[in-house]
Order: C-alpha cells, then sequence, then structure tokens
C-alpha cells in the first residue's frame, strides 16, 4: 500500500466513530501510512442500520486509490 496519500472527509463523519490505524498526521494532515488505514464503526436502533451509518460514513472518506471491503457485517 502507498503511504502518504492525503485523507479528506474525516470532518464529516458525524455519526459513526473512525478508528485511525494505518494513518498519521503530517503537516497538519491525516495522510496513509499502511495497509488497514481505518475502521468505521456505528450505533443504530438496529443492526442493520448500524451497518447503513458505517457504509454511508465510509463514502465520504476520500483518498487516492481507497479500497474498501463491501462485505463486512453482512454474514450474520
Amino acid at each position: 500500500y502507498e503511504k502518504g496519500k492525503v485523507i479528506t472527509g474525516v470532518e464529516a463523519i458525524q455519526d459513526s466513530i473512525v478508528f485511525h490505524a494505518g494513518a498519521q498526521l503530517k503537516d497538519g494532515k491525516i495522510v496513509t501510512s499502511g495497509g488497514r488505514v481505518m475502521a468505521i464503526t456505528s450505533y443504530g436502533n438496529t443492526y442493520q442500520e448500524a451497518i447503513k451509518k458505517s457504509y454511508q460514513s465510509i463514502e465520504k472518506l476520500h483518498f487516492d486509490k481507497i479500497y474498501y471491503r463491501k462485505d463486512i457485517g453482512f454474514d450474520l
């Protein structure tokens, strides 16, 4: 995974918790620093509502060559 890609949109996420893993703060910007960059966790009245909020929050994130799994949370 390429490092140093500027991540934008984190500030727009309000209904979820953003856990930073392969990310770091550099020159006042959040940038990628490895593989699994972030994890998004959400609460909801139902499991399905929480999953929906998480995926809506992911759509607010942007960086070059962003990739995220679209199957997590659907195997129950």
